[in-house]
């Protein structure tokens, strides 16, 4: 059946802006939210829904993440819907599907395979922006919103050469990124961690900058260094935010590592100074100390350049395995922000396509390496070799200190960084958002109830340019999660982590219920979020 209008009575507004929550009941027609009583005016509704004195509030924002492939494969998207998410960000870490031809598309499902898989039979039905965007509009429980990835970009002019670009790629680089915001991108993402957008200098990075400014987009890095030389790869962000005037959203915020123990205020003092010199600046972060990405990732950038098959044959050459290794344990990977490898703190979550290799996944590498007789590096170069370079990793990595700390901040916002495939993904994938909600407001008090619900809606929906997302105001798009703050819970655990949250009820996307009592509709009413021209 449907419903033109739905009564949300009884409930206890939390609005997304930072106000006191209040009783009242909240009318949706159509797509929008209509009127907001203070529960005294009887509002007449095709259906009426009473949530009793449960919290409703805007739908949450997730500004990273890593479902390109998996929103399309799985569109129903429980993963995020059961958390009370109505909005991601995708195209993150400057490597996503769009745009693409068919020697980087060849490529890229291959690099991303740890990140989102590589379905059999799946329709890489688009190239463009603008056709990938069409393929999701419409067709997915949430709403997206996506990022250019900057490693496409060098991808397309220059594949994986491991060099800086020149005039005339740079150039052509910039008419690519000026088509795709055209097409629909909000922004543009880099992964100065990752291949092939490591390879560029700061001057690249300014002047695609520069362009995004013009569009009106934010710039979105994975930066430089999370490692050895952390508090470099963040002030390199605000150079470049300095120089080109771009917006500023930082990924996945966090400053891990024994090395980094203590430096948070310098971090800190960096924020404070580049808002007091003018930078829109904002910042995601998930509430967990480990991370996640790929095992490939972690190795020598020279060691990744060029095309699989090359990166393929490196990792079978006794003589080029020598000299990975010697990077990996004794003088330090740029992929592993510039330290050697802690392998104690390294857990393979997937092994696909090499399920003889499943075991690995009972313990930590360096536990598992001994038991394999071999030396963990080693070790880690035959998994991947085994799963053709697609094995993701958990790195345990975090200081819980820093991670309360940078929550508090107004420019918070929050970002699962979550990845859907492998055995055992991160439970942030699942857990993210009540998480925020059952352990960092209900039991610790980091924030309020108001202010964790604003940075999770409002402060986010503001970075997109999207004024009528992200709140509970008359006029505002009808994304709407209602939650029973005194028992919402994230079950993922790192041993099982695709369990969903409880105490969620209802998720409503543009006026659609995706989640009703508790349980999926199966309902796809989300659309793609373009920047206003």
């Amino acid at each position: 059946m449907t419903f033109q209008t739905t009564l949300f009575s009884g409930g206890i507004i939390v609005d997304g802006l930072g106000s006191d929550p209040v009783r009242g009941d909240v009318l949706v027609e159509g797509d929008r939210i209509v009127r907001i009583t203070d529960g005294t005016e009887k509002l007449e509704a095709d259906r009426e829904i009473a949530i009793g004195g449960l919290i409703l509030a805007p739908g949450f924002i997730d500004m990273h993440t890593h479902s390109d492939l998996q929103v399309l494969v799985q569109p129903d998207h429980t993963s995020k819907i059961t958390q009370g998410v109505t909005t991601e960000v995708l195209g993150q870490d400057g490597l996503s599907y769009a745009p693409i031809d068919e020697a980087t598309l060849a490529e890229l499902r291959a690099q991303l395979k740890g990140w989102n898989d590589d379905p059999p039979g799946f329709d890489w039905n688009w190239r463009s922006v603008a056709e990938y965007l069409q393929r999701l509009d419409g067709n997915t429980a949430v709403n997206t919103a996506y990022l250019v990835p900057h490693g496409n970009l060098r991808m397309l002019v220059m594949g994986n050469a491991p060099r800086l670009a020149t005039s005339d790629e740079l150039e052509q680089m910039k008419a690519l990124l000026r088509t795709a915001l055209e097409e629909g991108g909000v922004g543009l993402s880099t992964g100065l961690t990752y291949v092939p957008a490591m390879y560029s200098d700061t001057d690249e990075l300014v002047a695609l900058c520069e362009v995004v400014a013009e569009y009106g987009g934010f710039y979105c890095p994975h930066h430089r260094n999370y490692g050895l030389d952390a508090l470099g790869g963040y002030r390199e962000c605000f150079e470049i935010a300095r120089r080109s005037g771009v917006a500023l959203h930082l990924a996945h915020t966090h400053l891990s590592f024994e090395c980094n123990r203590g430096k948070l205020p310098e971090l800190l003092k960096m924020l404070d100074d580049a808002i007091a010199d003018g930078v829109d600046l904002t910042f995601d972060s998930y509430p967990y100390l480990a991370g996640m990405t790929t095992l490939l990732s972690q190795l020598p950038s020279w060691s990744l350049a060029g095309t699989g098959e090359e990166q393929m044959a490196r990792l079978r050459s006794p003589q080029y395995r020598a000299k990975i290794i010697e990077a990996l344990d004794i003088i330090g990977s740029d992929g592993h922000q510039g330290l050697t490898v802690n392998w104690s703190t390294v857990h393979v979550v997937g092994t696909p396509g090499a399920p003889e290799l499943e075991w690995v996944m009972e313990s930590d590498l360096a536990t598992a390496a001994k038991k394999a007789g071999k030396s963990p590096a080693e070790f880690a170069l035959d998994i991947l070799v085994a799963t053709e370079r697609s094995a993701p990793c958990v790195f345990f990595i975090g200081h819980e200190e820093h991670v309360r700390a940078l929550m508090q901040r107004d420019e918070h916002t929050v970002g699962s960084d979550g990845i859907l495939v492998g055995d055992r993904p991160h439970p942030r994938s699942w857990g993210t958002f009540p998480r925020m909600l059952e352990t960092y407001v209900r039991e610790e008090k980091v924030l309020t109830l108001a202010e964790c619900v604003r940075h999770m809606t409002s402060t986010a929906a503001n970075r997109l340019r999207q004024p009528d997302r992200g709140r509970i105001v008359e006029g505002a798009k009808a994304d709407i999660v209602v939650f029973d703050d005194m028992t919402v819970k994230a079950h993922a655990t790192y041993e099982v982590p695709r369990q969903a949250a409880t105490g969620i009820f209802h998720v409503m996307v543009n006026g659609k219920l995706a989640l009703e009592d508790g349980k999926m509709t199966g309902v796809r009413a989300g659309r793609v979020i373009r920047m206003p021209a």
